[in-house]
């Protein structure tokens, strides 16, 4: 009676397990598939790399098309990167251009000039053009273009603009933060660019890829050259600020201390008198020509009649 429970018992245990097992087999028969699946796939990865290296190798037109590829995805993480860096970021620093124009009445302006030359140099900085002319008899002119360091542009704008009378002022800030990182990050880009053909040319072995590369070099050199011509100018711009500086005097004469005397007086008649006598010998001279042709035809006319007369007189008388 205690046998057929054991044995249903035992045939439960024995089912249970054979579930187990076949559970197991089938979750490892799927894992190695999977393995499978994924050995398959890197092995043609690996072969499709390995032909690309091949044809790297072989071709460098293919090796240029590919840095190619690649440089337009650096361009483009770096025009993404320049993007991002216009957020404000703490740690990049910032590049301002800072520009001036002052327009300053002055009593002497060649004066004024070798002040606001000194005043410049004094700050570091350098006078970029000088001009100084007559505008007419009364009053001078100047014209000057200084460049001072950022960190003194407010001083010497003060000291400048206290010169004299000022009559016009006015100044630009112009932040290029942005400008300055795009060009620095194409220069990196650009140089790696170049480096990259040159490999390339080392290992050409074909005249026609030699001179392919040649002219892919000398324009990527000059693409170089001008990122670095930008990068000068904004550093030089970025460093110094301009002040244009414009010195005028005024234009009416100075007055004199004291009021006209006795001397000021005989002066202006003087000249006044000397003025009619200029006008008088002109006239007379333009009268000059009509004067000698009237006095020659009063000689003539009293030479006629002269003439005339002693004809009348010799004649005899009527009664004879």
């Amino acid at each position: 009676m205690q046998a057929a429970p054991i044995t249903r018992t035992h045939r439960r245990t024995a089912r249970r397990t054979r579930t187990a097992l076949a559970a197991g087999l089938l979750t490892a028969v799927l894992a190695l598939s999977g393995c499978g699946a994924a050995d398959d796939s890197g092995s043609s990865s690996d072969q499709r790399a390995f032909s690309a290296d091949g044809q790297k190798k072989a071709d460098p037109a293919a090796g240029e098309a590919a840095a190619d590829a690649k440089e337009g995805a650096a361009e483009k993480e770096g025009t993404a990167a320049s993007g991002a860096s216009k957020k404000p970021n703490p740690v990049t620093a910032t590049h301002v251009i800072r520009t001036a124009s002052l327009l300053v009445e002055v009593k002497s302006a060649s004066r004024a000039a070798a002040a606001a030359r000194t005043v410049a140099q004094n700050a570091g900085g350098l006078v970029a053009d000088e001009s100084t002319e007559q505008v007419d008899d009364t009053h001078d002119s100047s014209h000057l273009v200084l460049r001072v360091p950022q960190d003194e542009y407010d001083s010497v704008l003060r000291e400048l603009s206290g010169a004299g009378k000022l009559l016009s002022r006015s100044s630009t800030a112009k932040d290029v933060t942005g400008q300055v990182v795009d060009v620095e990050s194409r220069i990196a880009t650009q140089r790696a660019s170049v480096a990259r053909v040159r490999k390339l040319m080392e290992r050409a072995d074909k005249l026609v890829d030699v001179v392919t590369l040649e002219g892919e070099l000398s324009s990527r050199q000059a693409s170089l050259e001008s990122l670095l011509a930008q990068q000068a100018s904004l550093r030089d711009r970025t460093t110094l600020a301009t002040i244009t500086l414009d010195l005028t005097e005024p234009e009416t004469a100075a007055e004199a201390d004291e009021d006209p005397g006795f001397l000021d007086a005989l002066s202006g008649g003087w000249h006044a008198f000397v003025t009619m006598l200029r006008w008088l010998g002109m006239a007379v001279g333009a009268a000059a020509p009509f004067l000698a042709a009237a006095a020659v035809l009063l000689v003539l006319w009293r030479l006629a009649a002269r003439r005339w007369g002693g004809k009348a007189g010799q004649r005899p008388p009527a009664g004879q």
